[in-house]
């Protein structure tokens, strides 16, 4: 995977489990042919929505394993990095390029809120340990450390740094990265209702959520934004918004899953410690969901 293949829409895909708490191997099967006939361009796997956290070392390879054994018609497979240690993110990105991983979307250190000094030197590690391609993610809302403009120009020296999920919910920070680095790396928007907003910006990809229940409006927004169609992707993302803005706050995985499971394309079942939403939030995105059904644009 190069810097080229940094492009597009790129689902960051749920985890399925069964009534009985175990991966659920037909249902994402199932699902991931409903991405792919949708146009989608690549696949992320075992991110936040993947509910990395909750599975086992065994069972994360063994997702790796199984989406590498699925036609995925060209589009490349990237798994989400999300260790506690050095030594284990080292450990698992070498396991998943054996399993034929394409890339690699890689978190700073989780449970530790490592300094700026930590932090780079953690992300360069992982990254000598492996010549797979790899996105840096910057989510500071999420996981309270922040790769500033300034830290990605550093890292630039990285050669397999190719790419950027710009999840800061600052869109200025596009631009400036920009600034500091010219076109070293592919910017992905990695919040779905800023997604236009980066876009506009020159955001080249987009790892979204809502995506995973409404794949074809997503590309379809990424499609018209290329071709800078503003007027006719803006009025789909408007439409969209309400959807979207699920994508953020601390239950929006079991917002996006009840969302699966309302349209019909998955399961509202996540792995404790989280648990199903209660029946006043379920009602009030049925809501949501309803009124977008019922005015769902023609593409």
């Amino acid at each position: 995977m190069q810097k080229s293949d940094w492009r597009g829409v790129f689902p960051a895909l749920t985890s399925k489990f069964t009534p009985e708490g175990t991966l659920d191997w037909d249902a994402m099967a199932e699902h991931l042919a409903f991405q792919l006939e949708a146009g989608v361009h690549g696949i992320v796997i075992l991110g936040s929505l993947g509910e990395n956290s909750t599975l086992t070392p065994e069972e994360k390879l063994e997702t790796v394993s199984f989406f590498r054994k699925q036609d995925l018609a060209g589009r490349p497979l990237v798994v989400t990095v999300a260790e506690r240690s050095t030594q284990a993110a080292c450990d698992y990105v070498k396991a998943c390029e054996e399993r034929g991983a394409d890339g690699l979307m890689l978190l700073p250190p989780m449970g530790y809120p490592s300094d700026r000094r930590e932090t780079l030197a953690y992300l360069e590690r992982v990254a000598a340990s492996t010549s797979l391609s790899i996105m840096l993610y910057n989510n500071p809302v999420a996981y309270g450390t922040d790769l500033t403009p300034g830290d990605f120009a550093e890292l630039a020296s990285v050669p397999n740094f190719h790419a950027i999920k710009e999840s800061s919910a600052n869109t200025r920070r596009i631009p400036a990265i920009r600034r500091l680095c010219g076109d070293r790396y592919a910017i992905f928007s990695g919040v779905d209702d800023l997604a236009y907003e980066c876009l506009a910006l020159g955001a080249v990809g987009w790892i979204a959520g809502l995506v995973v229940a409404f794949p074809r409006e997503t590309v379809r927004i990424y499609e018209l934004m290329l071709e800078g169609r503003w007027d006719e992707a803006r009025r789909i993302y408007e439409w969209f918004l309400p959807l979207l803005e699920l994508d953020v706050g601390p239950r929006f995985i079991q917002q996006i899953k009840l969302v699966e499971e309302l349209v019909g394309v998955g399961s509202a079942r996540v792995r404790p410690p989280r648990l199903e939403l209660p029946p006043q939030r379920v009602a009030e995105i049925e809501k949501v969901v309803s009124a977008a059904l019922e005015t769902r644009p023609a593409l």
